[in-house]
Parts: structure tokens; C-alpha cells; sequence
């Protein structure tokens, strides 16, 4: 009990842990950028997925800081996963980290990959930093603070999602993780544009309104959306399951079900969902 209560009371974005933290995600862009991808070693996880030197530099960074910001917050990782269910099912608070979200991008050269740090509360986003290193622009923000964008040089703006023009439409999708269910689902919507990028920036998108809706319905882990998730949620924005319920974390089972992030509210972005889907 009186970890727990640790746990609470330290889990908490103030004027005290914000720099810091924010800082902490520069910093993890930097040891990303420190490594040449010439001459990187890599090898695939369980799930084929690839692993760097990149990746596990910038987790290093991330999990020292976050020791140091708050020692009594657990944190799971994409690269060091995360204890048994039983011993995490009553943590008040935790961090869920992705540090290099978007290496696949990241090897073939690209400029869309990011750094996820986010602050789970009783098992919902309450906090979220999101880095492009390749530009060091940093999105945060999540539920009660509002969603911002600060790139360097310039002060934070606040960003928001956007009203929805029927006649203006504008998806973003996945660029290395397509599928037949999100080309059906993207068919049936009036779009105007489309847009593929990697990594969590498709949410980032949608948070800044330059896009209204992401659909995904591939695999992906909790570590992948949390931070975007709670970024969104600031901006004004949803994530939700093809079911309308809210994406939750920390869960038994760390990856998520299929799912819309979106925009305006306003539009039924689920009437498009029909039996093939679900």
C-alpha cells in the first residue's frame, strides 16, 4: 500500500517535472542521432520486429531519467518489457516507453520515426511526450493540459484538432504496417487526401489538425500509442476501439485491438465500420 501510494503521489506533470521531462525526450533523440545507421547492428525480437543500437541507446537515456524525475513510478518498455500481470494489475500509475517508435523508417533513412514517453493513470493516458528527432519537435500534452508543439527556436504552440469539412477530408495511415481492413474502412470515407507516415506521428497529425482520422487495424502495443493517445486526447481528439470504447493501458495483454484515432467528434467516423471489420 504505501508503494502505491508513492506511485500516485509521484505520478503527477507539474511546472517542477515538465522541463525535465521534455528535456529527457531531447535527450534520448540525441543518443538516436548519435548512431550511424551505416554501421548499426541489427537483429529482430520475437515478433520480427528490428532492434538497434539506436533503440537501446535511447531507452538507456529515457529509463535512467525516469528514475531519477520519479523513482517510485514503474516503467514497461518496448526493449525491457514489462512484469507479470499479478504484480502490475494495481499499480496506480506507471510509464509506458516506446524509444525509437518507427525504426524500421528510421533504417531505411527516413525522418518519420519518434521518441514515446506517457504517463499511464488508473490505466488511461494522462501524459505524453512524442520527439521527431530529425528536427527535435516535440508534441505533448494530454486530458486537463491542453496539447502542444514546440520545435526549436520557438515558443510552444498550442495545437487542437480541427472542425471536419465533408468536402475536405484527410486520412492518415500507416506507412509500413498497411492492410486490407484499413483500405476497406478508407473507401468507404469521402476523402479528400491521404497521407502515409511512420511511427506515432500519424496521431501527431491529427492532434495539430492537419488530418482527421487515423484508422489501425494491425497489431500495435500499448508503448506505440500511449504517449500520441495522450497528446490527442489534449488536442481535443479520441482513441477508441471499433467497439467506441476509450483504448486502455496497462492491461493483461499489452497490445491493442484495432482502432480510430480521430478529430471532430462530430462525425460518426464508426458508421463507416461495418461486419467485415469486426
Amino acid at each position: 500500500m504505501v508503494r502505491e501510494q508513492a506511485m500516485h503521489e509521484q505520478a503527477v506533470i507539474d511546472d517542477r517535472t515538465l522541463e525535465p521531462l521534455l528535456e529527457l525526450a531531447h535527450e534520448a533523440g540525441q543518443a538516436i542521432l548519435g548512431v550511424s545507421t551505416a554501421q548499426l547492428a541489427v537483429r529482430e525480437k520475437d515478433d520480427r520486429s528490428p532492434v538497434t543500437m539506436a533503440d537501446q541507446a535511447a531507452q538507456q537515456v529515457i529509463i535512467q531519467g525516469l528514475a531519477r524525475l520519479f523513482p517510485a513510478v514503474p516503467i514497461i518498455s518496448e526493449e525491457c518489457g514489462a512484469p507479470p500481470f499479478a504484480a502490475r494489475r494495481n499499480w496506480p500509475a506507471c510509464f509506458l516507453v516506446d524509444p525509437l517508435d518507427g525504426t524500421k523508417e528510421f533504417l531505411a533513412g527516413g525522418t518519420d520515426y519518434t521518441v514515446n514517453i506517457a504517463l499511464i493513470r488508473q490505466g488511461h493516458p494522462a501524459f505524453g511526450v512524442v520527439l521527431s528527432p530529425r528536427g527535435d519537435i516535440l508534441y505533448y500534452g494530454g486530458p486537463g493540459y491542453g496539447a502542444w508543439r514546440r520545435q526549436p527556436g520557438e515558443n510552444a504552440q498550442a495545437i487542437a484538432v480541427r472542425s471536419i469539412d465533408p468536402k475536405a477530408m484527410v486520412a492518415v495511415a500507416s506507412r509500413s504496417h498497411g492492410s486490407p481492413a484499413v483500405e476497406h474502412y478508407l473507401g468507404r470515407l469521402p476523402l479528400k487526401e491521404r497521407i502515409n507516415i511512420g511511427s506515432s506521428l500519424k496521431f501527431c497529425l491529427v492532434a495539430e489538425g492537419k488530418a482527421d482520422i487515423y484508422p489501425r487495424f494491425s497489431p500495435t502495443a500499448e508503448w506505440d500509442t500511449a504517449a500520441a493517445h495522450a497528446v490527442l486526447l489534449g488536442a481535443g481528439g479520441e482513441v477508441t476501439d471499433l467497439h467506441r470504447r476509450s483504448l486502455a493501458y496497462n492491461k493483461e495483454n499489452l497490445l491493442n485491438p484495432s482502432f480510430l484515432a480521430y478529430g471532430d467528434a462530430s462525425c460518426d467516423w464508426h458508421a463507416a465500420i461495418d461486419a467485415a471489420l469486426l
